[in-house]
């Protein structure tokens, strides 16, 4: 009897263990830009690719979606999530509203340790020319800023449209212009001398227009919804 039951747990552990596998290669995939929005996943190629059963990708394939980067379809299967103009400029506008409010949450709990990586951070985004290490550090930046907000759902929300508007973040980033891209940079070092400060109120209207101006610039192009 005890033997059985170790046996099936360790089979339930490689199953976890294969399906978090999945999952973090998919998510580095479709984050990356590697599968692009709207492409359709296939399950039994991913169990052939990683010698699994379909169930373990069945679950990552889940996880995936309560992050908001697939859609599962009942009876029709996986694909990556894409958004039309409208939905996206919601999601913005939306984001324009709790980022703020996170921020300001997070702002007086934030460890002198992490606003030394945020520090950190904006110096290495300033550095940088490669658009896929930029969404890399300024995604970074970002979100390890909200760190301190006691506000678990809320940050969860965010994650989520985070991830939905990667693609379009990427389209932001090839169009934007040295001009538009120093004020990107301006604007950082703004949020992070408020967070220094404990300045959460300050730090907040600042990220407010930080992410309006993204917004403004993706209603201009409607090329990036093709």
């Amino acid at each position: 009897m005890a033997g059985r039951r170790t046996g099936g747990g360790t089979e339930g552990n490689g199953a976890a263990l294969a399906s978090g596998r999945v999952t973090d290669a998919l998510r580095d995939a479709i984050l990356s830009g590697r599968l692009r929005p709207g492409s359709r996943i296939r399950q039994e190629e991913l169990a052939e690719e990683y010698g699994i059963s379909r169930i373990p990708v069945r679950e990552a394939l889940r996880q995936l979606e309560s992050e908001g980067l697939v859609i599962l379809v009942p009876n029709s299967g996986a694909w990556i999530s894409k958004l039309d103009r409208a939905e996206c400029i919601e999601i913005y506008k939306i984001r324009e509203r709790l980022e703020p409010l996170a921020l300001s949450e997070s702002s007086a709990n934030l460890s002198p340790e992490t606003l030394a990586r945020l520090e950190d951070l904006v110096s290495r985004i300033e550095a940088v020319d490669s658009i896929d290490e930029f969404l890399q550090l300024d995604r970074e930046f970002h979100l390890l800023s909200y760190e301190g907000a006691r506000m678990p759902q809320l940050v969860q929300m965010i994650h989520k449209f985070w991830n939905t508007t990667q693609q379009y973040r990427r389209a932001f980033a090839g169009s934007v212009g040295k001009a538009g891209m120093a004020a990107v940079h301006h604007e950082h070092r703004l949020i992070l001398e408020a967070l220094k400060r404990r300045d959460g109120e300050q730090a907040g209207l600042i990220l407010y227009g930080h992410i309006r101006r993204t917004r403004l610039q993706l209603e201009q192009h409607s090329e990036m919804f093709a």
